[in-house]
């Protein structure tokens, strides 16, 4: 019979890894579980930082950003040796299963893992919102409101002065940042990796919404585009005549107090991951599709392509293009 479970997080760091690390927490102290925290990820995995928590402790951590147990990036843990001794570590402490809070590898850990006779369920932890099993992860959501904030700021300025601001915001290889936040904060061009427009593209865009008379312009880019968005903003500067000032808004989309839809996925989706494990379900990827939270195998999930963004891009370019030339 069940009795003890273990939590981690892995990889980059993302609001509401707390709330879910409560949600643990406070369903297996429900279900009379004992709950163990692992420290800084696969990492402490290894390494024997394993500690024993009771309920008290998810009590003030909901509302922090990060992640109080910490996190950190393994790379070695792909090798056979590395899990056999992280397996040995959580059997000589009696853990027979964990939840693993982190991305894409964290997930192929959790799987690893699973096959080594330790029952594992991942949540999708990252503000990239590139974990295809799931229409949200857990951070997306505080981190477009902070680029979105960072935005409004960045647009006072450059209607005062009459200037244009370039954001290059963070995603990876996905441009979910960019585009949500973008549309959100009324920005004027949005480059997004599978609707990247050139350099030269983005200049000319500026160049017409400047003889459209615009006070001020809002460019929000996806960062892996362009080498350099410093050098981009001279170009657009030298082409439209728009003073161009660049913002790399860079960790501070990862850090600060997580949002209240942030919490509630987070917690619900850790709620449900406890009940997997102590139905004996293992080796599963949690995500929320709609309003519904759903379970698939994590070489499942892992197997699943990523959604086009293209025509909710395409649409918004379209709209401000029309706009623009009307103008």
């Amino acid at each position: 019979m069940l009795k003890k479970i273990g939590i981690l997080t892995s990889g980059g760091d993302s609001q509401g890894m707390n709330a879910a690390i409560a949600g643990v927490i406070k369903t297996a102290h429900a279900k009379c579980l004992e709950t163990y925290i692992i420290r800084d990820g696969y990492l402490g995995l290894v390494n024997n930082w394993i500690e024993l928590v009771d309920n008290n402790f998810a009590d003030s951590i909901m509302r922090l950003g990060g992640t109080v147990i910490g996190s950190a990036r393994l790379p070695e843990f792909k090798e056979p040796a590395v899990r056999e001794k992280a397996v040995a570590n959580l059997k000589q402490q009696g853990i027979e299963a964990l939840v693993v809070i982190g991305g894409d590898g964290s997930y192929q850990g959790a799987q690893r893992l699973t096959e080594m006779g330790i029952n594992c369920v991942a949540l999708p932890g990252t503000i990239d919102n590139d974990i295809t099993s799931s229409d949200y992860t857990i951070g997306f959501d505080t981190a477009i409101n902070i680029v979105v904030e960072a935005i409004d700021r960045l647009r006072d300025t450059m209607q005062s002065h009459n200037r244009c601001a370039i954001v290059e915001v963070m995603g990876h290889a996905c441009g979910d940042i960019a585009l949500y936040a973008g549309i959100a904060g009324g920005a004027d061009l949005i480059s997004i990796n599978e609707a990247a427009l050139t350099a030269d593209e983005i200049a000319n865009r500026v160049v017409a919404l400047h003889k459209a008379q615009k006070r001020s312009v809002v460019v929000v880019v996806s960062e892996m585009i362009y080498p350099d968005v410093h050098e981009l903003a001279k170009l657009v500067e030298q082409k439209s005549g728009y003073v161009t000032r660049a913002t790399v808004l860079g960790h501070t989309q990862r850090g600060g107090i997580p949002t209240a839809m942030e919490r509630y996925r987070a917690f619900q989706m850790a709620q449900f991951a406890v009940e997997q494990i102590i139905a004996g379900r293992g080796g599963l990827a949690i995500g929320n599709q709609g309003d519904q939270i759903v379970a698939r195998p994590i070489m499942e999930a892992l197997s699943i392509p990523r959604s086009s963004r293209k025509k909710i891009w395409a649409q918004f370019d379209e709209l401000n293009q029309n706009i623009y030339q009307k103008s």
